[in-house]
């Protein structure tokens, strides 16, 4: 997986960086796997405009991903890498020895042909999911579970990986990708590897079209606006918004916004780090 630099043929290929897609390699999705995926605008049911800054983009459909991997003791080999435009990462179509096809998160190293498993007495190879009782410690991990057979909901996006540090009792110790030490039933599953298309990171757009197309529509700062639009708003001139605030008076740069008596606080070994 590699990006590439275009040529500044015109002034918005420069300094533009895309992926090669060298690693996809059908440009065709599976037709039984796709889903209608229909676009709010930022609208209600009412019509009313609720999230800002949403709106356009081109047509999609839906990718439905097996998160939770629970194909146990059956063989899938690897058809194709193909790209999904509703997350960073690439998908891998995978045929299952009893016909059933699904997709996959495709992690580092999969390749077509490739045979992938998931189960207990699974070995742990890339791409295979297992129980995070039977995951070696050390090992590389992604798409983790936070309950038992929920699915993944962890590591999931391009470039990402947590690695399983230890195990206590029925409890596995997990440091994340933001750097949070946590603890996971060994009863979650997880897959092995480093999620693909670790580039994705390096991609720069060069220019706002490319915004539109996803469907992200101009953003306004919150110091450009008048008072009675924006907490930060007024003021004579180019004047500083004052506190850091969202709109509806939130705090940002720092303010801790986690409830002190959430219930998962006591699974977390250790917080990520702090930017500040």
């Amino acid at each position: 997986m590699a990006a590439k630099k275009l040529k500044p043929v015109t002034a918005g290929m420069r300094g533009k960086v895309v992926s090669n897609f060298e690693t996809v390699t059908t440009t065709t999705p599976e037709k039984s796997l796709l889903s209608p995926l229909r676009k709010s605008g930022g609208r209600n049911n009412d019509g009313r405009l609720t999230m800002r800054y949403i709106g356009g983009g081109h047509k999609q459909r839906y990718r439905i991903v097996d998160f939770k991997r629970d194909k146990d003791g059956i063989p899938g080999t690897v058809k194709s890498i193909e790209y999904d435009p509703n997350r960073s990462a690439r998908i891998a179509l995978v045929v299952y020895a009893d016909g059933e096809k699904r997709y996959i998160l495709a992690p580092n190293g999969l390749t077509v042909g490739q045979v992938v498993m998931s189960g207990k007495g699974v070995a742990p190879e890339v791409g295979n999911a297992l129980y995070l009782s039977e995951i070696p410690l050390g090992t590389i991990i992604h798409n983790i579970e936070l309950r038992p057979n929920a699915g993944g909901s962890m590591a999931r996006s391009a470039g990402t990986f947590a690695q399983l540090t230890s195990r206590e009792g029925k409890y596995a110790i997990v440091k994340l990708p933001s750097g949070e030490i946590r603890m996971v039933l060994v009863t979650c599953k997880a897959t092995i590897g480093v999620v693909g298309n670790s580039d994705h990171a390096l991609e720069v757009s060069g220019k706002a079209g490319r915004s539109r197309w996803l469907g992200r529509r101009p953003r306004n700062r919150g110091v450009v606006m008048n008072p009675v639009d924006h907490p930060m708003g007024g003021g004579e001139g180019r004047a500083s918004g004052g506190h850091p605030r969202s709109r509806n008076g939130m705090p940002a740069k720092g303010y801790k916004t986690r409830r002190p008596k959430k219930q998962s606080n006591k699974l977390i070994v250790e917080r990520r780090k702090s930017k500040a």
